[in-house]
């Protein structure tokens, strides 16, 4: 396989001396490998000195330099593209922490030095562009090919976070931990406290939005008793559910084909990146509430096992959870009432019903919930992937009142109660709030209703005027 290089970025290459011993390197050299096409593209330059190579680019377009620590250069082309260059470094760990390095730049650095000090060998494959070789010191290749996540060399273990990178890249390419790295990983379980609480939620928001086997990633937290530092995830080992609803077993194995079925839907794939969080998120966290309701129950003559208002009890515990992974105000306020209504398709499905719980859900929609509901449903395998009727009933009545992707917005508003010789003030708030209550009843559906509402509110509750 010959990577396909943008012309732009051969002619630098080519035409950029101090750019002699420059190779392509990490996630773009990897994604190459698994056929498919790179977002970025990443250059290490052997030989040459950070300010030196800062001069050598500035001849093509302007350098953002804000990497120096880290020994990166941004170049940005005037026709709008950019490319990291960066020149090798050594890492010595001096303290706790991702601030407890001490970092060295060296120009005697070789490639394989280089490529030691990247976490997974699937990660420390180079390419050089100019031979044509790929460099692959440590068997990355190998492992793409059997789907393996190994660590690259015992440096591994100084940055903890390596640990949660290594979750989001089994859910994105479907890889099985080495029993060496599965080792080395328990053995450092302990660091996790010495991670940011920022950088932890950055490995899993790309776990979330990129996934392709996501339980993937959860069994890598399993295995690695690194699980234990998410207890809302964690108590669902073991826990059981009724086999005969769900006969994939306990709750975590049912979250995990839940996962794994929501990344299989054309709709979450299609959906934009924020969006694809929140209903992986959403769908993680839909069954936390199992771990305080799930109890046995006689139910016509059998022992069942049930978990009453698992839905409800789940909310502080998805708060949590996202909390814990320092998730932005915009994603949590529509992962928390996806998590809260993800059984109200077994209500009776009425215009009433379905007006309400879409200015539940907002800002999130009917159309992320039933995605959320139809991921739920074929997660219990050996069972067929089969949409309950009545989720399919709760889609055809939000179409039927064009509410798939939005929440009801109020008809009567503070100009109308003007027009119809209102004087603004503290009771505008109360007649406001009881005309959008009657709305959702069904009272009113337009603006003519909602001036009749109007009138005969206002002579009920002021007969004398």
């Amino acid at each position: 396989m010959t990577p396909m290089i943008p012309v732009e970025l051969q002619q630098i290459l080519s035409g950029t001396p101090e750019l002699e011993r420059a190779n392509l390197v990490g996630g773009c050299v990897r994604d190459w490998l698994l056929g498919l096409q790179p977002k970025d593209l990443d250059v290490e330059v052997f030989g040459v000195s950070y300010d030196r190579l800062v001069k050598a680019l500035s001849r093509w377009g302007g350098t953002d330099v804000v990497g120096r620590s880290f020994g990166v250069v941004k170049l940005n082309l005037p026709g709008g593209g950019s490319y990291d260059f960066s020149i090798p470094r050594r890492d010595s760990k001096v303290g706790p922490g991702h601030t407890g390095f001490r970092m060295t730049f060296d120009s005697a650095i070789t490639p394989r030095d280089a490529a030691a000090r990247r976490d997974y060998t699937i990660n420390a494959i180079a390419y050089d562009p100019r031979s044509g070789e790929w460099l692959d010191f440590f068997e990355g290749r190998r492992d793409l090919q059997r789907r393996i996540l190994r660590h690259t060399s015992e440096a591994y273990t100084e940055d903890p976070l390596r640990v949660l990178r290594g979750m989001q890249l089994a859910g994105r390419f479907n890889l099985e931990p080495a029993p060496e790295t599965v080792q080395l990983c328990r053995e450092i379980a302990g660091t996790y406290s010495e991670l940011a609480v920022e950088r932890v939620g950055q490995e899993w928001f790309k776990w979330a939005a990129r996934s392709t086997v996501p339980s993937a990633g959860l069994r890598f937290l399993q295995a690695t008793g690194w699980i234990r530092h998410f207890p809302e995830l964690a108590a669902l080992q073991g826990l059981p559910q009724d086999p005969g609803w769900h006969p994939e077993g306990d709750v975590f194995a049912h979250t995990c084909h839940c996962c794994d079925a929501l990344a299989s839907l054309p709709a979450w794939q299609a959906a934009d990146e924020e969006s694809r969080v929140v209903y992986m998120l959403a769908v993680l966290a839909h069954d936390f509430g199992k771990a305080e309701t799930t109890q046995e129950a006689v139910i016509e003559g059998r022992t069942r096992i049930v978990s009453p208002g698992h839905d409800r009890a789940g909310v502080p515990r998805a708060e949590r959870f996202l909390e814990r992974i320092d998730s932005p105000t915009a994603i949590a306020c529509r992962v928390v009432p996806l998590v809260a209504n993800h059984m109200a398709h077994l209500q009776v499905v009425s215009d009433r019903v379905v007006r309400r719980l879409a200015r539940r859900l907002a800002p999130e929609t009917l159309d992320g919930l039933c995605l959320v509901m139809t991921a739920d449903s074929f997660g219990r395998p050996p069972s067929p992937r089969r949409l309950p009727e009545a989720v399919v009933a709760l889609q055809d009545k939000a179409a039927e009142l064009n509410l798939r992707d939005r929440a009801p917005k109020p008809i009567l508003l503070g100009r109308h109660l003007i027009e119809a010789g209102r004087k603004p003030g503290p009771e505008f708030a109360r007649i406001l709030e009881a005309a959008f209550e009657a709305q959702l009843e069904g009272q009113f559906a337009d603006l003519a209703g909602a001036r009749r509402w109007l009138n005969d509110w206002l002579e009920r509750s002021d007969p004398g005027c």
